[in-house]
């Protein structure tokens, strides 16, 4: 009996508040707020994207948020959550039930509703690098395999999988305050990702769309990027080679294996 009285009390102290960002667009007289939840984290699963659906399912369906694979591969659930720029999906809840957990949306970033911020600045400049295989002569182009040697396939790694969260530009400094010409860690990755492709035959035309003051050069080494990242890429270091290639410090390789197959 006392066992199970232990038990019990032990169960009904897991109970933690989340303070969650608010704000309604068709409310435009009532100011952004936090608004507190209280969650039994014995009824909830492990993570903080579990707590949120929870608290939308069972205590207030008004909740606005963004999800789909719950698996760190959408990239849908970034947002602030303690202070840092993460997935909901892959953020555990901390078990300090005397600690509340504060969830923001992306900072910097305009607001749909309460955790969603608004993507389509951030996806205007993901396509402003033109993110596909470019080559000189396209008349054949996917008709037939472009060869690739195992080697220079290796130099994608650790690029190819972002996920287009923007946990990493909304963490940046220098992207808070130049969003409009500044292209942003995760876009700048992504332009090195096809810069260094060996089956790639634009790397002037790419590193020429980079060479104002604003577009790249506007990265100061913070590392805020790399440091927040939620897959553990490292865009300052793809900056990095970005400038040192613009600066003839560097010099793309040529492919080992040229042609198709």
């Amino acid at each position: 009996m006392a066992s199970a009285l232990g038990r019990s009390a032990s169960a009904a102290s897991q109970v933690k508040k989340f303070m969650v960002y608010r704000w309604n667009p068709e409310k435009p007289d009532v100011k952004p707020y936090m608004q507190t939840y209280d969650v039994d984290l014995n009824s909830c699963g492990p993570m903080v994207l579990d707590a949120l659906i929870k608290i939308k399912n069972e205590i207030d369906p008004t909740l606005t948020f963004r999800r789909s694979c719950r698996e760190g591969i959408c990239g849908s659930c970034a947002m602030n959550i303690g202070g840092s720029n993460t997935l909901a999906c892959l953020k555990k809840i901390d078990d300090n039930v005397e600690k509340p957990m504060k969830i923001y949306p992306l900072p910097h970033m305009y607001v749909v509703k309460d955790l969603v911020p608004d993507m389509n600045h951030f996806y205007e400049q993901y396509r402003s690098i033109q993110p596909w295989l470019q080559k000189k002569d396209e008349s054949e182009m996917g008709k037939k395999q472009n060869l690739q040697s195992v080697e220079d396939r290796q130099k994608l790694d650790g690029l190819y999988e972002c996920i287009l969260c923007a946990c990493c530009s909304t963490s940046c400094p220098s992207y808070w305050w130049n969003s409009d010409r500044y292209l942003g860690p995760a876009v700048l990755m992504q332009a090195y990702r096809w810069v260094i492709d060996s089956r790639d035959e634009a790397t002037s035309k790419r590193l020429d769309q980079l060479k104002d003051p604003f577009s790249l050069y506007r990265c100061h080494t913070i590392m805020n990027c790399s440091r927040t990242c939620p897959k553990h890429l490292n865009p300052g270091r793809a900056i990095g080679e970005l400038k040192k290639l613009l600066a003839g410090w560097g010099k793309k390789p040529q492919p080992q294996i040229q042609g198709q197959a």
